[in-house]
């Protein structure tokens, strides 16, 4: 099973964050190309450079912004909301997938600062976190997630800091109350350093993107990476994040023929909810998938039924991991006519895939290749092909010849 593992005994930053992915082979022009896809108003820099922290080689990520554009700095002066980051997203042309990452990252954490202030979520104001940085950093996190496609997130327990922190609100305790609240449950530890180590972005990516927290994991490392943060402190400000492989130590033999078979179907255990709708409007249906996707929901279809004395009906049927079971069934509660739920866990087999960029004379593409045996299946992202299609004024016939013209000429 190929693990993502971050290991942060110094915390996380959303710009720690990107360093360590850049550094640990993320590809640095395609997280460019994406994050220019935000059409952000504006003006900024990314500079990414080496650097050493106590001894500890990584990659930093500065991001600065051009303060002389007045205009556009006074209206982003009281900070976005969720609405306007919302709009943001779904107006750019950021893939899906990252846009559907983005989105949930931005909402979870809207929902833990509306909890926090004790206010409706449509009135938060993201001001530190409504920032050009903070968007690029939790956007440039979801493609970061996207492009490693591994199979499992795993974290350590995370240093918070101590000390106190200078915000919006005023002077607040370290570890600041949003990330308090994005990290429920969540083992941490405190005071090491009198400083904020963990930020409200290093929260939310975690919070939204870990499946299990432990200080205790047998991994075999392919890659490491690290990502320099801008303090000197009395630790290394330095995230550090590991890319390999989960030992079972009970089963090495079967992990080496697992090894041996890297092309074969891969097994996994999820949960299926399912409900029974004939009496709601169908029109919803769009925007509840949405939501549940947002939620954490890994699929979402709808089967046309007979129910009971003949009446037509919606079966909808949600695919999520065992820890999104509960805030699922809120969302189907919450928006459908539902007032009953079958949830039963289910064995998933897929094949191995990967994702890669595929340059074409319009412009990139996501192509996504399964495996089998000795037989490859390649199809690329269809939003990305709608999206070639409207730039260029070419049909999507005209995108789909290109695409397939290069993967089977290699040209």
């Amino acid at each position: 099973m190929k693990i993502l593992y971050y290991d942060c005994f110094s915390g996380i930053s959303g710009d720690m964050n990107l360093g360590a992915m850049l550094d640990l082979g993320v590809d640095k022009d395609l997280l460019l190309d994406e994050l220019g896809r935000l059409n952000l108003e504006e003006h900024y820099n990314i500079d990414i450079r080496k650097e050493t922290k106590r001894g500890i080689s990584g990659t930093r990520v500065e991001i600065k912004i051009d303060h002389l554009h007045k205009t556009v700095a006074k209206n982003h002066s009281h900070g976005r909301n969720l609405k306007s980051i919302i709009k943001l997203l779904e107006d750019s042309h950021v893939s899906t997938s990252v846009k559907a990452r983005s989105l949930k990252m931005f909402k979870l954490l809207a929902e833990g600062e509306a909890k926090v202030h004790v206010v409706d979520i449509d009135e938060i104001h993201f001001h530190e976190v409504g920032g050009t940085d903070a968007i690029l950093d939790i956007v440039g996190a979801a493609f970061c997630l996207e492009y490693l496609q591994v199979d499992k997130v795993i974290s350590s327990s995370i240093e918070l800091g101590g000390g106190f922190v200078s915000c919006q609100h005023g002077l607040l305790p370290v570890p600041a109350p949003a990330v308090i609240e994005l990290l429920q449950g969540v083992p941490v530890k405190l005071g090491r350093v009198q400083f904020e180590t963990t930020t409200p972005t290093g929260a939310v990516i975690l919070a939204t993107s870990v499946q299990e927290f432990t200080d205790q994991i047998n991994i075999e490392i392919d890659k490491t990476g690290y990502g320099i943060g801008k303090r000197d402190l009395e630790i290394p400000n330095v995230l550090r994040v590991y890319l390999g492989e989960i030992l079972d130590l009970n089963n090495e033999d079967e992990d080496r023929d697992s090894k041996a078979r890297d092309n074969d179907a891969k097994t996994e255990h999820e949960y299926m909810i399912e409900t029974n709708i004939d009496d709601m409007n169908p029109e919803y249906y769009e925007y509840i998938e949405e939501k549940l996707f947002a939620t954490g929901a890994l699929d979402t279809f709808k089967t046309q039924i007979i129910m009971k004395k003949g009446r037509p009906g919606i079966k909808l049927s949600v695919l999520m991991t065992k820890e999104n079971i509960f805030k699922i069934e809120e969302v189907i509660y919450r928006e459908t006519s539902a007032i009953g739920l079958r949830i039963y866990p289910i064995e998933k087999k897929m094949l191995q895939r990967d994702i890669s960029q595929l340059s074409t004379k319009f412009g990139l593409v996501s192509v996504k290749s399964s495996h089998y045996a000795d037989k490859t299946k390649t199809k690329p992202e269809y939003e990305d092909c709608k999206r070639l299609a409207k730039e260029n004024n070419v049909t999507l016939t005209e995108v789909y010849d290109e695409i397939h013209r290069i993967l089977y000429t290699g040209e």
